[in-house]
């Protein structure tokens, strides 16, 4: 068998594992990276790009198809189709070329991958399953980067007309009918998408309201949106199975139970970390809950182990787990490096999209105030015939200090960073309001909003 040692050694090139590994060859750590499949994990290959990818060709198709009728804009085409082949080849490409750019990276840091399935032995010792025969690896230093999965239901398994969103992601043909099981962020972005395109949408949500995670006034504009596009909502319902043709769900609800024609079954309730079949439980770590417990630089309750990702819980986000991956990198070459995850950006990439930095409403203490701003006010916004939603910022009464920023509209997930900067920043109102915001752009609502919590609102 053959050995070898090194400094570092990640297991998983998700986001969290490929950053820590580009980090740490910067810094002149000897480091390994283990992957089973290409890098980028979830997130490059079936999750983040290819769905914006999905996404944006149905925009595109739903835009010309607006064309094809009646518009304000004057117009006129005809009826578009839609080569689903060729949509997801140029998807495909994208994602071959981000992969291939996450090896490139990792080469010239001078970090080594090595492509095979890894098993803990000990927190020092892991052995590589590789086409070449197993490998040996020790290490002084370990990192669980093993990223998540979609969470299966047990009366739902993943098989025939039931699918997760990775198939959702790759399906060859429009299906005529989807069912989504869960009305999160996951389940609404891929219906919409698939909606725009011509499918049949049905969205089965046991809470009372779509993205229970997010207050009502946020998810407002896009229940009108789903409306609007035709989808339509079961709230407060609870999925139960298939029929025993298979050509329906059955759905339990306080009107009773009702079966729901559909070709396929959408099913995005959650993503369950990837902690076994690979000895981690061996190691004894602490949990918390299913997750791996870590404490500000990200260790695990072993010394010499770290975790990174979604392993170690919510919010599994990629740029979460890319700020872990450079934490733990500057910690072991020895920089000053802790984990604070108050200005975490979140966007869900809806229609309308929202973005959410900081506290939410109802976080906020009884000294925290509110000021609202529309897109129905915002010049840009009406020239691209989208006027739907509003910037929110939370700030404290007494000093104007931002505490959290959110909006809702089209296209404001590209003000996220405006706004996890402002609350990075310790930003006040002051700050934002005297900061000259161009004309005409969306991200003037953010200046109009500070403005307004300041009482001097200029534009409405």
């Amino acid at each position: 068998m053959k050995t070898e040692s090194c400094t570092l050694l990640i297991i998983g090139a998700g986001p969290g594992g490929y950053v820590c590994g580009i980090r740490a060859g910067q810094l002149g750590l000897d480091t390994i990276v283990v992957e089973g499949d290409r890098p980028g994990g979830t997130c490059l290959n079936v999750g983040c790009i290819p769905s914006k990818a999905l996404i944006h060709a149905a925009d595109e198709f739903a835009k010309v198809s607006q064309f094809a009728g009646d518009n304000e804009l004057g117009i006129s085409t005809t009826a578009p189709r839609i080569d689903l082949a060729r949509t997801l080849a140029w998807k495909d490409g994208i994602v071959k070329r981000l992969t291939g750019g996450v090896s490139s990276l990792l080469k010239k840091s001078g970090t080594r991958v090595v492509s095979g399935t890894a098993r803990i032995l000990d927190g020092k010792t892991v052995e590589v399953d590789t086409r070449e025969g197993p490998r040996r690896i020790s290490c002084e230093h370990l990192v669980i980067a093993t990223g998540s999965k979609p969470l299966e239901l047990p009366a739902l398994p993943f098989r025939g007309p039931v699918i997760s969103s990775t198939e959702a992601l790759d399906l060859q043909e429009l299906p005529k009918r989807l069912t989504v099981v869960g009305g999160g962020y996951i389940g609404l972005e891929i219906g919409t998408a698939l909606a725009k395109l011509g499918a049949e949408v049905t969205v089965v949500e046991a809470a009372d309201r779509i993205l229970p995670q997010y207050d009502a006034e946020l998810t407002k504009p896009v229940m009108a949106r789903l409306a609007a596009l035709g989808i339509t909502l079961h709230l407060s319902a609870r999925a139960s199975g298939l029929t025993d043709e298979g050509r329906a769900l059955t759905v339990e609800s306080a009107e009773g139970r009702q079966e729901i024609a559909a070709d396929k079954v959408l099913v995005t309730v959650g993503r369950a970390p990837v902690t076994r079949g690979f000895g981690l439980q061996d190691l004894g770590l602490t949990m918390n809950g299913e997750f791996l417990a870590i404490d500000d630089r990200c260790a695990t309750s072993m010394r010499g182990v770290y975790a990174i990702g979604d392993v170690t819980g919510d919010p599994m986000l990629a740029h979460r787990a890319m700020a872990q991956g450079v934490i733990v990198a500057e910690h072991l070459a020895g920089q000053p490096a802790l984990w604070d995850k108050r200005a975490i950006p979140a966007v869900c990439f809806t229609d309308p999209e929202i973005v959410t930095v900081g506290q939410l409403p109802g976080d906020a203490a009884a000294d925290v105030q509110t000021a609202v701003f529309p897109f129905a006010a915002n010049g840009r916004s009406l020239t691209v015939e989208r006027s739907d939603g509003f910037v929110r910022i939370l700030h404290a009464a007494d000093t104007g200090l931002v505490l959290g920023i959110q909006a809702v509209g089209a296209g404001v997930s590209e003000l996220a960073g405006e706004f996890a900067l402002a609350i990075e920043m310790g930003a006040t109102l002051t700050d934002i309001a005297e900061t000259i915001h161009a004309h005409p752009t969306l991200s003037e609502t953010v200046q109009e909003t500070a403005l307004k919590g300041l009482g001097r609102a200029l534009h409405i």
